[in-house]
């Protein structure tokens, strides 16, 4: 059994240490091209593993180690480093070297334990529609932390993703200068009005502190043509009506249904975590 969902590995662990030691493989130093970088971490259990450190044969023979480690009661918390050459002999041809550090891990030994979460990047979704439910979904095992916001009550389902935050404000756009820096913006509400408003008070934000990478707006290359007018009568100039995309998503994907939305505008939401 293996667990991959970065939002619960540490719980998932947590638990497991709780009855049953492990040994723990850690990504420790890093050359050329490899899968995973220094930090990333798995914990080998008898009879399971929690996290990952990029599969293939690295993986295989990680494991192994890692289990005769496990197998010899006496061996040490830190044992010595494994050098890994990602060459042929491995049947992998990325290139690159890894360093991997194994440690046996006693139960209960959990909270002593140091471990590298995921970085987190902050989104805000304006609107609790049947796209916004999609994305909420979507986003769920990805590196964002979402605050979903609407002016409505009771639009947000009882039961939330991982990470998710739900706010109700009204008017919405009263949400804008409380985002977390950095955050990537999606404006999808259930007018056109809310839209505009929520899209100002964006750009008027980012004016003053220039700290949301993105701001995207759902909708048409029309809708967008409507929009740019009004936003230009508001006063705002062409080198910041710039910083918006709209339609939002990436490219070349057709489908209108509200998780084909969703999955292209999280990938395109994934490509501007490259920006600083």
């Amino acid at each position: 059994m293996v667990s991959r969902n970065t939002d619960l590995l540490l719980d998932t662990l947590q638990g497991r240490l709780a009855t049953a030691p492990a040994v723990l493989v850690r990504v420790a130093e890093t050359q050329g091209s490899v899968p995973r970088k220094a930090g990333t971490w798995m914990a080998v259990f008898a009879d399971a593993i929690v996290g990952t450190i990029g599969g293939g044969h690295l993986e295989y023979e990680a494991i192994a180690k890692a289990r005769t480690l496990l197998e010899k009661g006496d061996a040490p918390h830190d044992a010595e480093p494994l050098r890994m050459a990602l060459g042929p002999s491995l049947g992998q041809c990325c290139g690159g070297v890894v360093q991997l550090r194994f440690e046996r891990v006693e139960a209960g030994e959990a909270a002593a334990l140091r471990l590298d979460a995921p970085r987190l990047t902050p989104v805000a979704l304006f609107g609790g529609g049947h796209v916004g439910h999609a994305l909420a979904q979507v986003l769920a095992p990805l590196p964002f932390a979402l605050t979903w916001i609407d002016s409505r009550d009771g639009v947000f389902p009882d039961s939330l993703p991982p990470r998710v935050a739900c706010e109700h404000s009204e008017p919405v756009q009263d949400a804008v200068p409380g985002l977390a820096p950095r955050s990537r913006v999606l404006v999808m509400s259930f007018s056109h009005a809310e839209d505009l408003d929520v899209l100002a008070a964006c750009l008027k934000r980012q004016r003053e502190r220039a700290d949301l990478p993105y701001i995207g707006l759902i909708g048409s290359k029309t809708k967008w043509a409507t929009f740019r007018h009004r936003l230009e009568a508001r006063g705002f100039t062409a080198d910041e009506l710039a910083h918006v995309t709209c339609p939002i998503g990436v490219p070349g994907i057709t489908g209108k249904e509200p998780e084909v939305i969703a999955v292209a505008v999280a990938a395109q939401l994934l490509q501007t975590l490259d920006v600083a």
